[in-house]
């Protein structure tokens, strides 16, 4: 069916507007990300030990020279984190003169797996190879050799800390200073023992959120570094028997020296893990840090940052990236190849009265409750099936850990949505007005399968144009921790693997919200709402139940499976937005199978590239 004039001039304005909206924003992010031009942004990759690689972001601002070297920081992001999840932190030093490289640690991003499945503590994620080859080489005579720090967020914080002892260590085997000069670890105290920290020889920072989720897991049980084992014993360690033991760690106070690599502080951010990296107040301690290890006068505030202004506009970008699905793939269904596929829309199933509504009700309820009491079973089942993944092995038979877990509830839910639907369709809508005429489910396999090469079109220009201003700017759609990133062949094969079965969960919810949750007479902003509340609501009962347990207790209610429980922060407003998807392609086809291949190819693309992944070398 072709558009009349007047709508297709409206939806090809539409998509101008959607993709200059983006453009802009991706060149505004790019300046930002460059410090207006004075910074040179780059990706490098380095053969490491085992076969094994590490790619990275170097930022070297253009100050930096033969004849004026400056300090080089390795930033390591935490578990589940890419390079670009830090990007702030290296915005930030780098505006201060600080060479920075942010790394996407072993098995996560870019770089390769590791053969040890714990890389963190044996390999710094790959910091110990970067660290030896910047002390050691010719070719960056920009870098001071002699000021090479690192900096990590959670996992990324533990490797910092192995690697101060690993390079501790070797200097006193050497004799000669530790090529790590200074430490910033946030986000993780669990590496603070005796046996790591009496080996360190360089200035270590140390800063732990005050709300941190994993506080379970500390000697005292609790986030209060003024009193933690681990932060006394940092800075205790360091003097030996020269200066009395404190009892009791002043808050932001150095002690120490820098000559002397034994320059110790804390800082105790009133924040949650998760967000602790994203802060004024932490990236200010940070700065702080290094411009007084590394002896800098930048002239520039702590406080003075612009990292938050590349999240905003990488947000827009994100938002209207999504967005821009809707004009894209309306003007491709007005094409001649395509516009079969578009059909009229079913008519509305009639509003639901007495038995109808509690039966509608009583229905969402127990879908919520079983998205929400199913999540962590399924986090749990699935070490036991995929045991390679759980335990940080290479492998090909489903390599993501946390992913894992997202299947197994996504098939467990979906099947049970197919069978909610089903039944009440059986034993109550078929007697009182509804048909399957309503359901937009009338198709063919010829059909079926051009909606599927209308869907990998969408797939492919949405990628496209990522890949194409990440080439220009070096950016990506992203906000905080969530983001939408460009990557490497094989996940296209992870993507056939992991692909089909999630789209089990994205077909029911398809059906549901256009078959189910459609009803005649419902304004069309309450329905989508409600189908929105409705797919997300299991999942956000979990973060709720999380965190006002732990606001009442001080200790989370899921503590093995905390990391499990953070990583809905960036699924529940998936899983929201999801169902509004799926209306708006339902209306542009009167079926409802275009919804469900484009979100499913996109959205578990985006957390293919987001989550480890330990694929073989």
């Amino acid at each position: 069916m072709n558009l009349p004039p007047q709508q297709k001039s409206f939806y090809q304005r539409f998509l101008i507007i959607t993709l200059l909206v983006i453009v802009v924003s991706c060149f505004l992010a790019f300046r930002i990300q460059t410090s207006g031009g004075d910074v040179n942004v780059q990706s490098i990759k380095m053969p490491t030990q085992n076969g094994q690689w590490v790619v990275a972001d170097l930022f070297r601002p253009k100050s930096a020279t033969k004849e004026n070297p400056a300090p080089l920081v390795v930033v390591i992001p935490g578990f589940q984190r890419s390079k670009e999840a830090l990007s702030n932190v290296a915005i930030e030093l780098s505006r201060r003169v600080i060479v920075a490289v942010s790394i996407d640690p072993y098995a996560q991003g870019f770089s390769s797996s590791s053969m040890s499945p714990k890389a963190a503590t044996t390999e710094g994620y790959g910091m110990f190879a970067l660290v030896e080859y910047f002390a050691n080489t010719d070719n960056l005579n920009y870098i001071d050799k002699n000021r090479i720090g690192a900096t990590g967020h959670s996992a990324g914080g533990n490797a910092v800390i192995a690697g101060a002892s690993y390079f501790g260590k070797q200097a006193l085997k050497t004799g000669q200073p530790s090529k790590l000069h200074s430490a910033y670890c946030s986000g993780y105290v669990l590496c603070m023992t005796e046996k790591n920290l009496r080996d360190i020889r360089s200035n270590v920072g140390m800063a732990y959120a005050l709300y941190d989720e994993g506080s379970y897991r500390n000697e005292l049980k609790n986030a209060d570094m003024r009193y933690a084992s681990e932060s006394l014993r940092l800075v205790n360690m360091s003097f030996a028997d020269s200066v009395k033991a404190i009892s009791e760690v002043s808050i932001g106070q150095y002690y120490g020296a820098v000559d002397a690599r034994n320059l110790r502080v804390i800082f105790n951010e009133k924040e949650l893990h998760p967000f602790q990296p994203y802060t004024a107040e932490a990236m200010a301690n940070q700065i702080a840090f290094f411009e007084k290890v590394f002896d800098l006068e930048s002239g520039l505030a702590h406080n003075d940052q612009t990292w938050y202004w590349k999240e905003l506009l990488g947000l827009i970008a994100l938002i209207t990236s999504f967005v821009s699905l809707i004009p894209m793939a309306r003007l491709l269904l007005s094409t001649p190849y395509f516009e079969s596929l578009v059909h009229p829309v079913p008519p509305a199933l009639p509003r639901a009265q007495g038995k109808g509504r509690l039966l509608f009700w009583g229905l969402f309820a127990l879908g919520a409750l079983i998205a929400c009491f199913s999540f962590i079973p399924m986090a749990e089942l699935s070490k036991k099936l995929f045991v390679a993944a759980s335990t940080r092995h290479q492998t090909w038979f489903f390599p993501q850990r946390m992913n894992n877990a997202v299947m197994l509830w996504a098939i467990l839910n979906g099947s049970v949505g197919y069978l909610l639907f089903f039944l009440s369709y059986n034993y109550f809508g078929k007697k009182n007005g509804v048909s399957k005429e309503m359901w937009g489910t009338k198709t063919s396999r010829s059909e079926i399968l051009r909606t599927l090469g209308l869907a990998l079109t969408i797939y492919f220009i949405y990628y496209l144009l990522l890949f194409s201003l990440y080439y220009f700017f070096h950016v990506d759609y992203r906000f905080l921790f969530m983001g939408v990133r460009i990557f490497q062949p094989e996940i296209l094969l992870l993507l056939l693997i992991y692909g089909p079965i999630f789209f089990i969960f994205f077909s029911s919810n398809s059906l549901r919200t256009n078959a189910a949750m459609r009803v005649e007479g419902q304004a069309e902003w309450k329905s989508l709402i409600m189908a929105g509340i409705g797919n997300s609501l299991g999942l956000f009962l979990i973060v709720l139940v999380q965190y006002t347990t732990f606001a009442l207790t001080g200790t989370v209610y899921w503590t093995v499976g905390w990391l499990y429980v953070n990583l809905l922060f960036a699924v529940v407003p998936l899983m929201f937005f999801l169902p509004i998807f799926n209306r708006y392609f339902f209306y542009m086809t009167g079926r409802i199978y275009l919804g469900p291949m484009v979100t499913c190819l996109i959205f578990i693309t985006i957390l293919l590239t987001n989550t480890v992944v330990y694929f073989p070398l």
